[in-house]
Parts: C-alpha cells; structure tokens; sequence
C-alpha cells in the first residue's frame, strides 16, 4: 500500500521565496542591499542593468516579499525585509534531515538500490 505524502504546509510559500532568490542578478540585487537602502537609480548603475531588465527583477522579490519599497518623489527606495529572510531560514531548518547520519563506512556496504527496489512499497 503506498502512504500519501504530506507536504509541508509553506510549500508553495517556499516555492515563491527560493525562486525569487534563484537568479543571479537578483542574488546581486540583494547582495547591494545587505548594506541598507538603496535608490533604484543607485542599483542600475551599479548593475549596469536595463531599467525595464531591473524593474522585473525588483517586482519578482517585491511579490516575494523579499524587498520592501518606498516613493520619495519620482524616486523609488529599496531595502530588504527581514522577516523574509527569517522565514526563508526557519522553512530550510524544516526541510533539514532529523535522521540519524548514516557513516562513509555504512554506506560502503549497503545494497545497491536495484537490490533494495523491491523491498519498498509492495
């Protein structure tokens, strides 16, 4: 009989957070505002990105929640949002293995998976 899988309850809230950190220039982007807040201008030429090309990156960890923004005039502000990040720490603690470590030496003499295949799920 096969046991239905739980998945876990934030999921799709991992999805939409890893995502938004899985692409280089925004990896870059939060890389710049490690250090505080930033104007949009500040973050294009630093990058040397194309205002529509940073635009979309900035919306992609703004929907994310990974970015906070503000208006000051015709000026947009960025800073990062630390609760995202705390959240993005406590779903790896989850995702994190809670068995017991398996030794180099247990594994040396383990079945290969074509022998233990049928043992599964019968």
């Amino acid at each position: 009989m096969v046991m239905p899988v739980q998945v876990p309850h934030f999921s799709a809230r991992a999805a939409q957070i890893f995502h938004a950190l899985s692409d280089e220039t925004r990896i870059g982007i939060v890389e710049l505002l490690v250090g505080g807040e930033r104007c949009v201008c500040e973050l294009q030429d630093t990058l040397d990105a194309a205002q529509s090309r940073l635009s979309f990156h900035l919306k992609v960890l703004k929907d994310a929640g990974i970015v906070n923004d503000r208006r000051e005039g015709r000026w947009s502000y960025y800073e990062l949002n630390r609760e995202a990040f705390e959240e993005a720490e406590e779903m790896i603690r989850e995702l994190r293995p809670r068995g017991r470590r398996t030794s180099v030496r247990v594994l040396a003499n383990a079945r290969p998976a074509t022998a233990r295949q049928n043992e599964c799920c019968d």
